[in-house]
């Protein structure tokens, strides 16, 4: 443990050595979010002996960051960060123990951490799960992984390089329905499958750009703004609204394309995708730059003796064609050659040419989840893999930001998964990229 430490010391200086940061349907929407989360946060929490925790770092303490904190509560939290002050004091009531900061910088300081979670907004994944990865930190960090293609690509690699146990927060991934249907999608008895549609019926907040603001005195805003441009603060682009504009997040796409696009990631064994395109229109009221409804068209390549798939994205009310009789918002719907599949987070319905109602139940392939933050930590332990490593993960979190960096681009996109870059279209690197507040980046 010394030589860890030791090492994790020498990292921690050569980084701050060479990279100095600045120190300084809407409501129903959230609704069901809110009591999603109340339930998850009403669950009992395993609890470990004292002499099996490991020691945690939290990143965003409230939202999704609260949901978390509360997921891995059975390990020693150590720090808690948070850029908001009275989220922070609310998380420090809970966990009276713990250091408290603003700053990920000074929770990175810690040396006897083992692993952080990231629960920041969509822009501030990257920075501090790369470095806490070069410092042989385990990460788990929520979805989409990282706020644009290139910095998804930084972390898988530095995750491969670290050998560290990572996961991305996909928590549906640990469910009982999608791991049923991945298995029966996986035995063949809808035949080969070429095609698949997933629709989500979310639409954005509307927000406004000012041309000034004062952010409350309880946050420190330089700090959240991070690397991304900067703004005059206005609570339309702050906390959970941030989701809504490109700066910061990546639309509905952005928020809900992990989840629904996971299934058939998973079933199918889907990578990267050949081709790219998209379309979108703003048709709501607003400044936000993100669109309102989208509609992106992925073309994969076939992948050993699986069949190429052309799979596309519909948010903000398109559907595919016929989708209302399925009766579902949101939905994966799966075309085999002897009939169809419709799934959502907790429930699937067949459609067989043959007329049968239901397949017979393959042979249980994949064991019930453990839970999703509890397979990271038994991972840590073990030096195990998780099922939504960085690897598998990244490659599902740069396909959905692909159908972003198209939509912005405006053309059929040709995607180079080896050299990570578009070939057919120079002005679309900016998109697979991004340019950071001057101070920061990886």
């Amino acid at each position: 443990m010394s030589d860890v430490q030791s090492r994790r010391s020498f990292l921690h200086r050569a980084i701050a050595a060479g990279v100095l940061l600045p120190a300084g349907g809407l409501l129903a929407q959230e609704d069901a979010r809110k009591k999603r989360r109340e339930a998850r946060r009403n669950r009992p929490v395993k609890q470990d002996a004292p002499s099996e925790r490991l020691n945690l770092g939290i990143i965003g303490v409230a939202g999704r960051g609260g949901e978390n904190l509360h997921e891995v509560s059975s390990q020693n939290i150590v720090v808690l960060c948070d850029v908001d002050r009275s989220r922070l004091a609310e998380a420090k009531k809970v966990h009276p123990q713990a250091h408290a900061y603003t700053d990920f910088r000074r929770l990175l300081d810690h040396t006897e951490l083992d692993a952080i979670v990231v629960s920041t907004p969509d822009h501030m994944h990257a920075i501090p799960a790369y470095r806490a990865l070069k410092l042989g930190l385990h990460v788990y960090c929520e979805k989409p992984l990282a706020h644009t293609v290139a910095e998804v690509r930084a972390l898988r690699k530095a995750a491969a390089e670290s050998r560290c146990a990572t996961q991305m927060g996909t928590q549906i991934h640990a469910g009982e329905n999608y791991r049923r249907v991945v298995e029966i999608v996986k035995s063949g008895q809808l035949g080969e499958i070429r095609r698949v549609h997933v629709w989500m019926g979310g639409r954005p907040i509307p927000g406004k750009r000012v041309a000034e603001g004062t952010p409350p005195e309880h946050v420190d805003y330089d700090l959240w703004l991070g690397p991304a441009p900067y703004r005059p603060y206005h609570p339309s682009h702050f906390h959970y609204n941030w989701r809504y504009w490109f700066d910061f997040g990546g639309g509905i796409l952005a928020d809900f394309g992990c989840h629904f696009m996971d299934l058939p990631h998973w079933a199918l064994d889907l990578r990267a995708p050949a081709s790219v395109e998209a379309t979108g229109v703003k048709d709501y009221e607003g400044d936000n730059d993100v669109p309102g409804k989208q509609q992106v068209e992925y073309r994969y390549p076939a992948r050993g003796d699986l069949p190429p798939v052309h799979l596309t994205w519909y948010s903000g009310g398109l559907r595919p064609k016929g989708a209302e009789k399925f009766g579902k918002d949101s939905a994966v719907l799966f075309e085999g050659e002897k009939g169809r599949l419709v799934a959502d987070y907790g429930s699937r319905k067949f459609y067989f040419d043959d007329g049968r109602a239901e397949p017979a139940a393959p042979p249980k392939t994949i064991a019930d989840s453990v839970g999703h933050h509890r397979e990271w930590i038994e991972a840590i332990r073990s030096g195990g893999r998780t099922t939504c490593n960085f690897d598998y993960s990244g490659a599902l979190a740069e396909s959905v930001l692909l159908g972003n960096v198209a939509l912005r681009a405006g053309k059929k996109l040709e995607w180079d998964m080896e050299g990570g870059r578009v070939t057919n279209c120079a002005e679309a690197a900016q998109y697979v990229d991004k340019e950071y507040r001057k101070g920061w980046g990886l």
